[in-house]
């Protein structure tokens, strides 16, 4: 029999035919395991385990059909103790079921830091010490004296605190500064677009307290927090107005850029801007 022949013969037209359906099967088959295995089009969004309790994890994963894990943990004081500080993914970020989301938690036992001897020192170096030995600048308030925004008194809970005591990280420091004998007076910040921590530093680098400040209903979430931006400020923001050294500034945070004035902008971070600067 010819080569031809044999290629025409009802044998080999019956096994390659055959052949082919084993392939296709198996191909079909392959297709299917992969679908199933890497769970197609059965992505979830991250629930949001922010300030939940390890009971209230443990249930919130379960219903979610997630795994977590506690990757690290540390104090601070915006979340109580034993309740969860972060997490990655982020929440709404879209992941595939039972995937093991990155927690970290709140420590059971503060960690303690060493008070800095910040008396005489000029009060944005105060600012920066507090900050860098893990504390948080408080309320300053202004007496007369010779030096103009130096550090006379550092106190903690109303009380003076000496330096080198230890302090629970995260610890609010309130200062006295010196105003000279005059009326000490200082511009108005323009803080529309600014984030929390930009409108903080802004309003500490002149010489003035955050006061109450308020969050709308467009912030529901912790990344929402983060994200958000100062729309409304009091004092407002006017050229030339000032107010005196330690008086409070009240602001109101928002992610709807609408509510930003018309003629404002969000600030790009690490962008420098100095008090009395319009944004445009």
């Amino acid at each position: 029999m010819s080569l031809k022949d044999f290629i025409l013969s009802r044998l080999f037209l019956k096994h390659l035919g055959l052949a082919m359906l084993i392939t296709v099967g198996i191909t079909l088959i392959t297709l299917l395991f992969l679908n199933i295995y890497t769970r197609h089009g059965q992505a979830r969004a991250v629930p949001d385990f922010f300030g939940l309790t390890i009971e209230e994890t443990e249930a919130l994963a379960k219903k979610s059909k997630m795994k977590y894990v506690f990757a690290d943990s540390v104090y601070t004081s915006v979340v109580p103790r034993g309740c969860i500080a972060e997490q990655n993914p982020k929440p709404g970020f879209k992941v595939k079921k039972w995937r093991k989301i990155s927690l970290t938690i709140n420590a059971f036992r503060p960690e303690m830091v060493a008070m800095p001897d910040l008396i005489n020192l000029p009060l944005r170096q105060a600012n920066a010490l507090i900050e860098s030995s893990g504390l948080v600048v408080g309320k300053k308030t202004y007496k007369p004296d010779l030096s103009i925004d130096v550090v006379l008194n550092q106190l903690h809970d109303g009380k003076e605190i000496p330096a080198n005591d230890s302090l629970q990280k995260g610890s609010v420091i309130d200062l006295v500064l010196g105003k000279g004998f005059s009326s000490q007076l200082t511009f108005i910040p323009d803080l529309t677009g600014m984030s929390f921590e930009e409108a903080k530093d802004r309003i500490n680098g002149t010489s003035l307290n955050l006061g109450a400040y308020n969050f709308d209903n467009t912030i529901t979430t912790e990344q929402d927090s983060l994200n958000a931006f100062v729309f409304k400020q009091s004092p407002e923001y006017r050229e030339n107005a000032t107010m005196h050294y330690g008086a409070s500034m009240y602001l109101w945070f928002t992610i709807d850029s609408l509510k930003l004035p018309s003629d404002s902008t969000l600030v790009v971070p690490g962008d420098s801007l100095l008090p009395g600067d319009v944004l445009i």
